[in-house]
């Protein structure tokens, strides 16, 4: 074809430069804590960063390493990184980041861990964290100052999906101080879906436990941004700060999984918007949230800046907590199960579960209502995700 561009699973499966020295198809799993040295001299060189190669498996093995390609080139990135969890790419690009007097912007919904890291801890060394409604341009140009050093944002969000331009908050970020670094949680829609880097950001990151691997049988992240931040993430981030490394043996599995990821997401788009078209005609259902739906607020956002509306569907059963646990707890297909991106359909009950970390304060600002479900849309065929559904429904 004359061009060095690929589709998006062509890059998923063969974009690594990493070649087995042996001709293995699949990337081996480097199980080794240490790497050899030819001489003290080349010791010395890799570590002074004069010289590539690998030294220690926290900085690194061929096998992350081959993740880390992948991934990049699919959120249109210089470089990657991957974490022992998606918690542990939050935390070590933060710490990295930010010092101690400066002060993050960020929205005020997020996934439970990453508002208590957020809201109680990083308080605890001097960092300020302004929690706005990030939709809202002048809540955001009200909140930028001298000491703003990051702006953070999840969209599609956790767990309500609200939806944020993008584009629009990195340009006002940048305009007020190019140095700020945007920083976007592309979770809920995996790189098949939205590159946020192509929208004005400047870091990337994941919890590739979800839908980047697919299988609900490990736990891992990754950061991608240009190649300079992510050496800084590498070396002070993870080496110095968090630990948190990938283990080979994961990487394998996650590069495995990345591979069916963009077939994977079309089945989840498919089926998550047939499960929101039936719960929008449910008479027990309050409200839905889906960015796909016309009704959902965000939903012209959505078409600008994705290219699906994602697997996850988040609806209020009317009557509150006690009705939504009644639901949740009498389905029979889905699995009453807190994660998400997962093969298996997972349903969920976030003020009590993965957003119980929030005062009921807390929960009324981020419009996380008690009512709220969260369902994970997962491979099974549609018609019988509706139809557990409608069952459960029928206990209320």
């Amino acid at each position: 074809m004359g061009t060095d561009k690929k589709g998006f699973s062509t890059e998923a499966i063969h974009g690594s430069s990493l070649k087995d020295q042996y001709g293995a198809l699949i990337t081996p799993i480097y199980n080794s804590s240490t790497f050899i040295f030819d001489s003290t001299a080349q010791g010395a060189a890799r570590f002074a960063l004069e010289e590539p190669g690998y030294i220690y498996s926290r900085l690194g093995t061929p096998t992350t390493t081959a993740l880390e390609e992948k991934l990049a080139k699919l959120e249109h990135g210089e470089a990657g990184l991957v974490t022992a969890t998606g918690m542990g790419a939050v935390t070590a690009t933060i710490w990295t980041v930010i010092n101690g007097g400066e002060e993050i912007i960020a929205d005020k919904t997020l996934y439970g861990c990453t508002f208590e890291f957020f809201e109680h801890h990083l308080s605890r060394f001097g960092v300020t964290v302004h929690f706005i409604e990030m939709a809202n341009e002048d809540e955001l140009r009200a909140a930028l100052n001298d000491k703003t050093k990051i702006v953070y944002l999840e969209t599609p969000a956790n767990p309500n999906l609200k939806i944020i331009d993008i584009e629009k908050t990195a340009k006002i970020a940048h305009e007020f101080n190019p140095e700020i670094k945007v920083i976007a949680d592309n979770t809920f829609a995996s790189p098949v879906l939205q590159r946020p880097l192509d929208l004005g950001c400047d870091i990337v990151l994941h919890s590739c436990t979800k839908y980047i691997n697919g299988h609900g049988d490990l736990l891992a992240g990754v950061v991608v941004s240009d190649a300079e931040t992510i050496n800084k993430i590498r070396l002070v981030g993870i080496k110095d700060m968090t630990g948190a490394v990938l283990a080979p043996n994961e990487a394998y599995l996650v590069e495995r999984g990345l591979k069916t990821l963009e077939v994977r997401m079309q089945r989840h788009c498919e089926s998550a918007m047939k499960v929101a078209r039936y719960l929008e005609t449910n008479d027990k259902v309050e409200k839905v949230f889906y960015p796909g739906l016309e009704s959902h607020e965000g939903h012209e956002i959505a078409k600008k800046q994705m290219d699906g509306f994602g697997g996850m569907v988040s609806f209020v059963v009317k009557g509150g907590r006690k009705k939504a646990a009644i639901v949740a707890d009498n389905v029979k297909v889905a699995t009453l199960a807190v994660s998400l991106g997962a093969t298996e359909t997972l349903i969920e009950h976030p003020a009590s579960m993965t957003h119980s970390p929030l005062s009921e304060e807390e929960l009324i600002a981020a419009n996380i209502e008690p009512g709220l479900i969260r369902f994970s849309v997962g491979l099974e065929n549609a018609e019988d995700i509706i139809d557990d559904l409608k069952q459960a429904f029928e206990k209320i």
